[in-house]
């Protein structure tokens, strides 16, 4: 026997651990919980929000509310609260908002499996009660949506709803109603495509959130270079990626030997002959508007600015594709032969202020749906967020067009899910209704944080709720403001139903996933080898 138990011990290299059945679930548990319970307060219209700062150089501080940002910026070690970090993740990505309440939402779950789990219930039987409860809630919901999508008039209120409901919870909540019309009239911009790429977003310190602005048309962060045209109509553009960057002699790693320097004035008029001729190649293409992502030295924009072309050097990194993509062309990198190069259209381009910074502005581009957001406010951190929030918005939104099913919110989808899942516990016979009841349960928590995060007295709110919600077609939900029971409808606040049921079926395949686990093997650490 002892041969045996010391076979076992050594499987496992020496420092690597394990912990097994109820210490693995007790570490998953607690690990998954601490998370929610950290975005947890950022929950709702009266989340509070967090400050980050890092560790690295310049120790860079974000002050969010966004529950993936946050959760995206800690280093974690508990494999069972990485689990619910990626499922923000993924929530962020497909659908862009609801990252804090999927997490809160598979935190709360695990909380009442662990109940259930100290009841010695199997956790088998508890994941085949939240499949069903899971399926029962998905229904309710599927009763209750409404689509606007035929009428015009109210499918554009019903974005700005959600647009309103959404920002409420975000650093843009003062100037709601300002940011809401300007993600609605950009996603509309879009007619149905959910590629925000066409959507950029400028953030320039200064002046208050107020002043931010939607601008038709393009602005590039630059400026107009010296003795070139500030205004150009019917602009032809060439978007490319090349060196302009070779007026001086450059030779890599060579040695040249001349015997005088009138030698190496040869050698650097050849050097500009070749640049003149690749300048020239390029205005053959008959623009007169050259955007390169790379330097451009004096020389060539010399030739460029006698042509009477606009060159526009190192326009940004990210930019570049979205510009090409704007105004229609191709990025280019060789100029031999011109029919093959599609060029880029706009009707005007021109510098416009902002604040006190120069920018170039192209109207009237190729690609109608593309538009720039001017966000104003008073420090970047601040700007930062604000793009986040909107960012969260434009999501929802271009998600929302596509899929036009729309809920009300304020704790509202919830409680109409507990409501169903409660009555689905009282028909199920065995110990799964034990877990079917534990859904509803963990569904209320997300109306009760929102009402504890806004310092209200949630025990007393939540039993008026479900009075309410026993009358048939019930609108009530919590009303962050007034601190009362109000009816969602009347407030004008909904949600997506896309963001919903993300949040409901990813938090319970994450709890789910959590609660299969009776076994945490830790890899021993990669040891350093001692070169001497």
């Amino acid at each position: 026997l002892t041969f045996l138990l010391m076979a076992v011990e050594k499987l496992l290299k020496d420092e690597a651990t394990e912990e097994k059945g109820e210490r693995a679930r007790m570490a998953s548990f607690v690990g998954a919980m601490a998370i929610a319970d950290l975005v947890k307060t950022t929950l709702g219209p009266k989340g509070m929000d967090k400050i980050l700062q890092s560790t690295g150089r310049g120790h860079n501080v974000t002050v969010t509310n966004d529950g993936a940002t946050i959760l995206k910026s800690l280093h974690i070690d508990n494999p069972a609260a990485k689990v619910l970090v990626d499922i923000s993740k993924v929530q962020d990505d497909e659908v862009g908002d609801g990252t804090t309440s999927v997490v809160v939402l598979a935190g709360e779950l695990l909380r009442e499996a662990e109940k259930l789990f100290n009841a010695k219930i199997h956790p088998m039987t508890i994941i085949s009660g939240y499949r069903m409860a899971v399926e029962c809630a998905r229904n309710a919901l599927l009763e209750k949506v409404v689509d606007n999508k035929l009428d015009a008039e109210k499918f554009k209120s019903d974005l700005l709803k959600i647009a309103m409901t959404t920002l409420s919870s975000k650093i843009l909540s003062q100037d709601k109603e300002h940011f809401s019309k300007l993600a609605v009239d950009a996603v509309m911009r879009l007619k149905g495509s959910t590629n925000l790429e066409s959507i950029q977003i400028i953030k320039k310190p200064g002046g208050s959130l107020k002043d931010s602005f939607l601008d038709e048309g393009f602005i590039l962060d630059k400026k107009i270079g010296v003795g070139q045209p500030k205004k150009i109509e019917n602009a032809k553009i060439l978007v490319a990626n090349t060196a302009m960057d070779t007026d001086k002699v450059k030779i890599y790693g060579a040695r040249v030997r001349v015997d005088s320097m009138s030698k190496v004035a040869e050698i650097e008029t050849a050097e500009k002959e070749k640049m003149r001729e690749k300048v020239q190649k390029i205005i053959n293409h008959g623009i007169n508007c050259f955007v390169n992502r790379q330097l451009i030295y004096n020389f060539p924009e010399e030739l460029f600015a006698d042509a009477g072309i606009l060159a526009i050097e190192h326009a940004d990194f990210d930019g570049i594709e979205r510009l090409a993509l704007v105004t229609g062309g191709e990025i280019a990198s060789t100029f031999d032969n011109p029919e093959s190069v599609k060029l880029g259209r706009c009707n005007l381009i021109e510098e416009i202020m902002i604040g006190e910074d120069k920018l170039i502005h192209f109207s009237g581009v190729e690609m109608g749906q593309a538009c720039t957001i001017v966000l104003r406010g008073a420090s970047l951190h601040m700007l930062d967020e604000a793009e986040r929030s909107l960012h969260d918005a434009l999501c929802v939104l271009s998600q929302t067009v596509n899929d036009s099913r729309v809920l009300l919110g304020g704790g509202w989808p919830e409680m109409v899910m507990a409501k169903a899942v409660d009555e689905l516990a009282r028909k199920t016979p065995g110990k799964r209704s034990h877990a079917i009841e534990a859904f509803s349960r963990a569904l209320i928590s997300i109306p009760t944080i929102i009402a504890d995060n806004a310092g209200l007295d949630s025990a007393e709110l939540i039993s008026q709720l479900r009075a309410e919600h026993h009358k048939e077609g019930s609108n009530a939900g919590i009303d962050v403001i007034s601190g009362s029971v109000g009816d969602m409808a009347e407030l004008g606040i909904s949600e997506a139903f896309k963001v919903k049921q993300g949040v409901l079926l990813s938090a319970t395949e994450a709890a789910e996933m959590i609660l299969r686990v009776d076994e945490i093997i830790t890899c021993a650490p990669r040891r350093r080898e001692d070169r001497m």
